[in-house]
């Protein structure tokens, strides 16, 4: 019988199978909306042909004596109908272990992943050729493949699956020490219900309110979210002196500084933040602080540095022998003690995703959505399809209190939203 073939998970995933619980995954979820409603057989028929050409995505997690793996999987993940709430925590014992969904609903085709597997760099590639091959089977489309829409009939390139942590690890890495930032409470959803906010915005209005401030739409999106969070600090009634840090977690792509083609987690992070107990900061004086902050930490000397110190971890010699109970120990007090106690929320902008010309006609939105963090229960994704920039919000809370101080803030300097939920009356 010929034995599976496996993987060791990267540098970024050994932390989730440690820092996972019932109740919380790093999931994420990309989606694309269609013309016409999806058929699922085709849908199945379409993910079929990437199984091959995807081999570190078909995978189930296995326990091994002194690490997580990936064990290879070479079956398809069922094809379901779309639930009320994305996002919600895999049970590793259903899709026969695989740590992707796949799912539909009306004209939705969406992919989650568990974050062990991908970031959103490679979940997005992962969607757009799901897509490619399914406008191909129903509609006998012919469409380019490249780096973001691969072919299914070549086989993986090794560069695909590799670490790409280890391969650019440099010699000197940084203090990754933080202050607490301060974090949103209120009545949780009694039963792990994920609520989705969806904002749609012309993204050339946001675009240009951006650039008035001479900052990027990520910087600004980033001091709104941050003045917002603010709001409800002050709303606590915590005395000035007493109040905590504001910072907001925004992943980095690395492979803009560090030419890689993997598939796999390659991503960091900056935390751009305020003090407030400083004084009461303008909005220009947290565009500022914000843009300063990216220019300083979002360089790729600094983010080496950062994931070169993870990467030093692993490579400890102590660690490397120690069985995986110690170090899913170690692992979940390093993830608890620092991990989202950093920062009050996250913004992840996956930025503008563009298609071949010949599948535009078929796709009229493209969304990213985040589920909510282990800790802070509130998440913002954004991406920019087609004109539109379609902001996703995602809460465990049942108030909605930071998405609408966001929203309103973002209205109230010109930016019109058009806003979508899942929410429910209890």
């Amino acid at each position: 019988m010929e034995s599976k073939r496996w993987m060791r998970l990267d540098n970024a995933a050994k932390i989730y199978p440690a820092a996972s619980s019932r109740r919380w995954h790093a999931l994420f979820r990309v989606s694309a909306t269609l013309t016409e409603p999806v058929d699922p057989d085709i849908l199945m028929q379409a993910q079929a042909r990437m199984v091959k050409r995807f081999p570190s995505f078909y995978v189930r997690l296995r326990r091994g004596m002194f690490w997580y793996y990936l064990e290879e999987k070479a079956c398809c993940a069922p094809v379901e109908q779309d639930g009320e709430s994305p996002c919600m925590p895999f049970n590793h014992r259903e899709r026969g272990g695989l740590a992707l969904r796949i799912r539909y609903y009306g004209n939705r085709i969406a992919a989650e992943f568990y974050h062990v597997l991908t970031d959103g760099t490679g979940g997005l590639c992962f969607l757009k050729t799901l897509v490619a091959e399914y406008l191909t089977l129903r509609y006998g489309v012919d469409i380019p493949r490249d780096d973001t829409i691969l072919d299914c009939g070549a086989p993986p390139a090794r560069e695909e699956v590799e670490d790409s942590f280890l391969t650019h690890a440099g010699s000197v890495s940084i203090d990754r020490a933080e202050e607490n930032a301060y974090h949103l409470h209120g009545n949780s959803e009694p039963d792990g219900f994920v609520r989705l906010i969806t904002a749609s915005i012309p993204v050339q209005k946001a675009l240009d309110c951006a650039k008035g401030f001479g900052v990027s739409l990520t910087t600004f999106l980033t001091a709104v979210l941050i003045e917002s969070v603010c709001e409800l600090q002050e709303a606590d009634g915590i005395p000035q002196r007493r109040q905590k840090a504001v910072k907001i977690c925004v992943p980095i792509n690395l492979r803009r500084f560090f030419p890689s083609r993997t598939l796999r987690n390659f991503a960091s992070y900056v935390n751009p933040g305020i003090d407030p107990r400083m004084g009461k900061y303008t909005f220009e004086e947290i565009v500022s602080a914000v843009h300063h902050h990216m220019g300083a930490e979002a360089t790729g000397k600094r983010l080496n540095a950062k994931f070169t110190a993870n990467v030093s971890s692993e490579r400890n010699a102590l660690l490397r022998v120690a069985p995986l109970f110690l170090k899913n120990v170690a692992m979940k007090l390093a993830f608890l003690s620092v991990g989202d106690r950093k920062t009050s929320t996250i913004l992840s902008n996956l930025g503008q995703v563009t298609l071949p010309e010949q599948m535009q006609p078929y796709v009229t939105r493209m969304e990213f959505i985040l589920g909510p963090l282990s800790r802070n229960p509130v998440a913002c994704s954004a991406l920019s399809y087609g004109g539109t920039l379609y902001l996703n919000l995602t809460s465990t809370l049942r108030e909605p209190a930071l998405e609408r101080a966001f929203l309103t803030r973002l209205v109230q300097r010109g930016i019109p939203v058009c806003v979508e939920s899942n929410h429910r009356t209890m």
